[in-house]
């Protein structure tokens, strides 16, 4: 596909003008960062894998009736997405102690929390992305009440859904984050998945070891990260499980 107009490059990815109105090319960057840009590499394949795991997620959520804004993937690096007017938040659903949570309330890592819980962050970079509440939301007019409550909704349901799939292959779904855009048709307007789902993007733990899978390994200098999202895309059939862990883009179709 011929590359269009870019529109807008971020940490992880870059969004082109979509060949047809109303469609943006996601691409998948190498990149990898962390503590708010403050840590940052280059990751060969990485975009490789998130683009085929992100792939493999958003096609499950709308195989379940959950709505994405995933059309298909165009190449190694490149998928096709449908335009949407994003809200300005992060959503993050969270099933067992770790990260800021732990550290914010004292908890230890790795405690299972006695039900999901589903936290709100305003997008800005330049803020650090802070917490905050539903009536933030309302005040600053972010997103309404009834939006407010499809996006719990949508989000539980992303919940169950990745919770399922992960415990098959042997692993935790600790928490992980979405976004949520807005398409119109007509005068009617409904929510859907957008951004990517992938290890960038979620906490995942081998279930028996506590191996982390996920960005962690990068945030903390536990190994390599590349090793790390091979080992997720195996188990979940994304990747032969004889694979070789990328080294170069080229090693997969």
């Amino acid at each position: 596909m011929a590359r269009r107009k870019k529109i807008y490059e971020g940490k992880a990815k870059i969004l082109y003008e979509g060949p047809e109105p109303g469609t943006i090319v996601q691409y998948f960057k190498d990149d990898a960062t962390a503590f708010n840009a403050e840590k940052r590499d280059v990751i060969d394949g990485k975009g490789v894998l998130n683009n085929r795991l992100s792939e493999f997620f958003m096609t499950g959520l709308n195989n379940v009736g959950i709505p994405t804004h995933f059309i298909r993937r165009l190449n190694m690096r490149e998928q096709l997405v449908r335009s949407c007017e994003i809200i300005p938040l992060e959503v993050v659903v969270r099933n067992v102690a770790a990260g800021s949570l732990a550290k914010r309330l004292g908890l230890e890592e790795g405690s299972a929390l006695p039900r999901p819980i589903v936290e709100y962050y305003y997008k800005d970079d330049k803020l650090g992305d802070p917490l905050v509440t539903e009536e933030h939301i309302a005040a600053f007019g972010w997103a309404s009440q009834q939006d407010m409550d499809d996006i719990l909704s949508l989000a539980l349901r992303v919940n169950d859904f990745l919770s399922g799939v992960m415990i098959a292959v042997g692993i935790r779904l600790v928490d992980f984050k979405i976004e949520i855009g807005r398409v119109f048709d007509g005068d009617f307007q409904r929510l859907i998945v957008a951004d990517e789902i992938s290890p960038d993007s979620c906490r995942l733990w081998d279930a028996e070891t506590g191996q982390k899978l996920d960005k962690d390994v990068f945030r903390r200098d536990l190994g390599d990260l590349a090793d790390a999202y091979t080992e997720v895309a195996r188990r979940l059939g994304v990747m032969p499980k004889n694979a070789a862990p990328i080294t170069k883009p080229t090693l997969i179709n």
